[in-house]
């Protein structure tokens, strides 16, 4: 039988679906291949609502199965994610009544136990042989100091590069606009042997970069008495990087209330995580942030941004914000324009404020911004953005930089700075994917840049202009930082 898993969102999601993906073929199950998705006999989709954009996704989604299921009965649908939230979602369970199993974050065992329990009792016997089986032929292969459950589906195994390893579960922070902490429940951070096991497990099947996430990273070990620090814990990661031979390790999302001189300090330090820090501002005006329940002002802020520069020389900063919140005028959001002119940072995540049912915003405050002032100022922001970080990439050219290759992009090779800037180069001399490769940056763009090898007479020309100018326009969805 097939799978699809349908993933809208985060970083966080995908690491979810991938581990949801990795229990359904240990139970016998393969994924479905890109012409099949529609008649997999198990369907998921999981969901964000973050934004309302996403959480629209969704809904559509849901109404293609539910009239898929209507032609086969016998199809499973599973509802994933934060439209589902930590609590039995009796609303949604009238809603959406062809759904058979709903499923809260980070969570397999709702889909996997009703599979079982709706399996015959020689389908399970079946089903249980072929998941031994390949569970075998796998760790065979291993070390034995790697023979843990966390295996990569199938198509994925060997074949990724970069991962993500959740370290904190949840929220507790409440900012006054995020739904998270009502749908991925408190804060709970992940033991350290848990987290090591799941990387030795990654470079075991081929990985050479993984990323920690947590709704608020650099909290990890807060809600544990005397607990471990995000510093402590990159420690460790990179003791065991050096041993099984991980490249590269980063950590989203921060929040500038949490980030202390010991965990800047640790990324300066250690060579294998890399100088990219994403920590979010949200608004540079003092009153929104006091709306939004940050915690900071805009001034602690730019005091932040240069306190990290000051300790880690070549980093990138990434940020967040939101335009448009409850109350926000036109001189509040110009304040946050300002911010983002002055400090100069290497990529701005934009939303439009939209509100999420539940939110303290939501209850009590009124969505007052017209949208398509809200669309100005978002487009305001790009074009600052894009002038920006134009002039940051610039000064890479004519650089030799070194890439982590991770795939080939229109028969380009395509990887990544440990400043996380996207970089192209040609080659037809070898297989490059996973390897680490030195180039020299020869033209650059706010979204990419085009580089070449070492005594490669390779040049721009404009359709590698055009090509290039769009090629970052499928990123992934930001993790939302508290």
């Amino acid at each position: 039988m097939k799978y699809h898993i349908q993933t809208i969102g985060c970083q966080m999601n995908v690491a979810d679906s991938q581990r949801l993906a990795s229990a359904l073929e240990g139970m016998g199950y393969s994924a479905a291949a890109d012409h099949e998705t529609d008649t997999a006999e198990i369907q998921v989709i999981n969901t964000c609502v973050v934004r309302q954009q996403a959480e629209d996704k969704a809904w559509g989604r849901l109404q293609l199965l539910k009239k898929l299921k209507e032609d086969n009965p016998e199809m499973v649908i599973g509802l994933m994610g934060c439209l589902v939230g930590v609590k039995d979602p009796l609303r949604l369970r009238k809603q959406v009544p062809f759904v058979d199993v709903f499923i809260p974050p980070s969570e397999v065992s709702p889909l996997t136990t009703f599979l079982e329990d709706r399996n015959t009792e020689a389908d399970v016997v079946t089903a249980e042989v072929t998941r031994r089986a390949r569970l075998n032929d796998y760790l065979d292969s291993m070390a034995p100091e790697t023979q843990t459950d966390l295996i990569l589906p199938v198509h994925e195994r060997g074949q990724l590069v970069s991962a993500h390893v959740p370290v904190v579960y949840g929220c507790s922070h409440a900012c006054t606009f995020c739904i998270i902490p009502f749908r991925r429940g408190v804060e709970r951070s992940r033991p350290v042997g848990d987290i090591v096991r799941d990387i030795r497990n990654l470079a075991a099947q081929g990985v050479k970069e993984i990323t920690l996430l947590g709704q608020i990273v650099d909290r990890y070990g807060k809600d544990i008495p005397d607990g471990p620090t995000l510093a402590n814990l990159l420690r460790v990661i990179h003791d065991v990087a050096e041993e099984v031979d991980l490249y590269r390790i980063r950590f989203l999302t921060s929040h500038p209330n949490w980030m202390t001189d010991e965990l800047l300090q640790t990324v300066a330090e250690l060579p294998r995580v890399m100088p990219h820090i994403e920590v979010p501002i949200q608004a540079g005006d003092d009153e929104v942030l006091a709306n939004m329940k940050r915690g900071y002002t805009a001034g602690q802020y730019r005091d932040l941004v240069h306190k990290i520069r000051d300790i880690i020389p070549a980093v990138a900063i990434h940020t967040d914000i939101i335009v448009g919140f409850p109350g926000e005028t036109r001189e509040q959001f110009m304040r946050t324009y300002e911010v983002l002119d002055e400090l100069k940072l290497d990529k701005a995540h934009l939303a439009r404020y939209s509100p999420r049912p539940g939110t303290v915003s939501d209850r009590r405050m009124e969505d007052d911004v017209p949208d398509d002032e809200k669309r100005e100022r978002h487009k305001m922001l790009e074009n600052l953005q894009e002038r920006v970080v134009a002039e940051i990439n610039n000064k890479f050219l004519g650089e030799t930089v070194e890439i982590l290759v991770e795939e080939q992009h229109k028969g380009k090779w395509r990887g990544r700075t440990p400043q996380n800037k996207l970089v192209f180069f040609k080659d037809d001399s070898r297989d490059w994917k996973g390897q680490l490769a030195t180039v020299e940056v020869i033209w650059t763009g706010p979204w990419s840049m085009q580089g070449r090898l070492p005594g490669s007479a390779d040049e721009v020309g404009d359709a590698d202009y055009e090509e290039l100018l769009g090629s970052a326009s499928n990123e992934i969805i930001p993790l939302m930082a508290m």
